[in-house]
């Protein structure tokens, strides 16, 4: 081993060298040349940075005011050209950095201002820094919400393009460079207010409020002082099925709903909740593989809707006829036909039905019971054997 006692070991300075840029990155740096058609930064250790070509005419408007020593920023397209330049975009950059603050704003649950630039019959369109964004219906704050009776998707569409050149304020609700996507929410600030409103309500209160907007899945009901807008979902209407919820509600009408669910700002409530289930007792009174009556209500690809009872309704699966063209040949609405029942489970509310080849009225089991034997069918005579008299 060399031993260095007594002699000084010379200072020794670390050298930090910059890291390498890869492909994508952004790189910044002062204006040192400026030509015709090209703009040359200063990237330090790294090499001199150059937007020029297609780069160069895609902000050649943004270009034109910039004087030596401004600072650029741009995205890397090429590390090293045929002529040793760091190849880079202008509007490369600021789309990346429009992304990445956008990120950033969702992370913090910042709101920005939007103004409405078109509108489909999903929703609203808008650009965010060069970035286009769409605000679907489903986002949009309660007051701005088309509630067209019926769910005309014209009249929906003439309601959203009103909202177009007017400024929204929103929140990032989704956010996809790799997709170009970018989803918007009004519903931000509402949801906040309303989740403070909402501790006064938890679920299973009652409340009492006004039909405000009837649409194709349901009915809007504002309530209470601070005027909470819920949604009554076609299925909690009534127990029997719905169709077409205008037809049982009204503009206007007063109701007593329940609340049945809390969820990111948005009140789910039932009308059906406070009514009596009819399926209560329906184990007492039908069995597994009991011959029932039953009127067709609908028939849909998957089968027929049959009412069995004042709003209890069972399902013949498609599976029972083959083909949705042998269900209507057998089947037709309004009238009633004789099934026989394969399952019934009154908790989850469902009946499963299979047609009966005759579609005559069939007496339930029990009633068969009842009747007197010689009625059952009239007795068979025994053929005659070698040993009868008959013919002797």
């Amino acid at each position: 081993m060399v031993k260095t006692q007594g002699i000084k070991t010379p200072f020794v300075r670390k050298v930090e060298f910059p890291k390498p840029y890869k492909i994508g990155d952004i790189a910044e740096g002062p204006i040192v040349g400026i030509g015709r058609s090209a703009i040359y930064l200063n990237l330090g250790a790294r090499g001199t940075g150059i937007i020029y070509g297609r780069a160069f005419l895609e902000e050649k408007d943004r270009l034109r005011d910039v004087k030596m020593g401004d600072t650029l920023a741009a995205k890397i397209l090429e590390l090293d050209n045929e002529n040793g330049y760091v190849e880079l975009s202008l509007k490369e950059a600021g789309r990346q950095l429009a992304w990445e603050q956008l990120k950033e704003k969702k992370e913090k649950e910042e709101t920005i201002h939007v103004r409405i630039t078109g509108a489909n019959r999903g929703g609203l369109l808008a650009e965010v820094s060069g970035v286009p964004a769409f605000l679907p219906v489903s986002q949009l704050a309660a007051e701005h919400y088309p509630k067209v009776e019926g769910g005309d998707p014209n009249k929906i569409l003439e309601e959203l393009q009103k909202f177009v050149g007017e400024e929204l304020e929103v929140s990032v609700e989704s956010i996809s460079p790799s997709e170009n996507k970018l989803i918007l929410s009004e519903r931000a600030k509402e949801r906040s207010r309303i989740k403070e409103i909402l501790e006064r309500y938890p679920v299973g209160t009652t409340v009492e409020g006004e039909i405000t907007g009837i649409v194709d899945f349901g009915a809007f009901v504002t309530f209470g002082e601070e005027k909470i807008e819920g949604l009554i979902h076609i299925s909690e209407i009534d127990w029997q099925i719905i169709d077409d919820p205008s037809q049982y509600l009204k503009m206007g009408d007063k109701v007593k709903a329940k609340i049945i669910d809390v969820a990111g700002g948005r009140v789910s409530l039932s009308l059906k909740a406070l009514k009596d289930d009819p399926w209560k007792g329906m184990e007492e009174k039908y069995q597994k593989l009991d011959i029932v009556q039953g009127k067709v209500t609908k028939l849909n690809p998957f089968g027929a809707f049959v009412e069995v009872e004042s709003k209890i309704q069972g399902l013949a699966h498609i599976s029972e006829f083959g083909t949705k063209k042998h269900l209507e040949e057998k089947l037709e609405v309004g009238k009633t036909y004789s099934f026989q029942i394969l399952d019934l489970n009154t908790e989850e509310h469902r009946m499963t039905l299979k047609p009966l080849e005759s579609s005559s009225s069939r007496p339930k089991p029990e009633e068969k019971k009842q009747q007197p034997e010689e009625t059952q069918g009239e007795k068979e005579e025994p053929e005659p054997s070698e040993q009868s008299p008959v013919g002797q």
